[in-house]
Parts: C-alpha cells; sequence; structure tokens
C-alpha cells in the first residue's frame, strides 16, 4: 500500500529516533545501511522529511539527523503526507479511477474498511511508539532490535 519512499521515510524516523535517545545523530549513510535502503534515496527522503519540519539535521561534528525535543510526537499518516500524499486513503482497491460509493468497483465495500482501519492506525501511531516496541523487545527494525 505505501511507496517505497514512504516505507523508508517511516523506518529512517524510527531509527533516528532510537539513535537520538542514545544522544547520536545518524548520518544518511548510516541511516541508509542499517534501514537496507539506497543511500540516495535516503538522502533525498531525509531532505524532503527536513524541509516540512519533520525532522532536523545539523552539519560538521555531532551532526546528522534528530527530532526536536520540542516537536510533538510524529505520527505514520504525517509521514505518509508528507512523502506521498494522502491519495492511499481515497483510491481505489483495484486502481479504477471513478470508484465510488456511488459508482463501487468488485471490492470497493470491503477494501474501504481495510484501508479505512490503516488510516485510523497511522493516524494513531507515532513514530515514536514504533521505537517504543523496538526498545521494549516487542517488535524489531531489520536487525535492530533482534
Amino acid at each position: 500500500m505505501l511507496t517505497k519512499a514512504t516505507e523508508y521515510a517511516i523506518r529512517a524516523m524510527v531509527y533516528i529516533v532510537l539513535k537520538n535517545r542514545e544522544q547520536k545523530r545518524p548520518g544518511y549513510r548510516e541511516i541508509a545501511r542499517e534501514i537496507e535502503a539506497p543511500e540516495h534515496f535516503t538522502a533525498k527522503i531525509l531532505q524532503t522529511l527536513v524541509k516540512q519540519s519533520i525532522i532536523q539535521s545539523a552539519k560538521g561534528r555531532g551532526g546528522g539527523f534528530f527530532c526536536s525535543p520540542d516537536r510533538k510526537p510524529v505520527t505514520i499518516i504525517e509521514v505518509i503526507q508528507h512523502v506521498e500524499g494522502l491519495k492511499l486513503f481515497t483510491r481505489c482497491g483495484i486502481g479504477l479511477s471513478h470508484c465510488s460509493d456511488t459508482n463501487p468497483c468488485p471490492i470497493h465495500n470491503e477494501y474501504a474498511i481495510i484501508r479505512n482501519k490503516y488510516q485510523e492506525l497511522a493516524a494513531l501511531t507515532t513514530i515514536q511508539s514504533l521505537a517504543d516496541k523496538i526498545t521494549n523487545g516487542h517488535a524489531v527494525l531489520n536487525r535492530i532490535g533482534s
């Protein structure tokens, strides 16, 4: 359902939060390696997140990416919105351009339930809560937390 860019953005954000908790600011190469994403693509995604004020970056010694402690927790839906937009939550499950409640595709009603539940999950789940699950040993991020 999500684009690769959004998947990488969410994974990068979780990794940044985990490293920030260790008082570290990871660089884009480290982030790309740890989330198993291409370096150039990761750098571009991180730039987008910085421009949207989702994360911050600092150059030089002690530099890297970080989440501002003054910012409210970031939800998954915020990341989705800034990377790919919110069409994910309105588009047809089989890609028809004219699918709607009054003109439904064959899976419209069933897909709408799943899509709406995912939107609810994305709106309620924060990046910080995902990092908490890894810290507490209830989830992993690739090799991290295992």
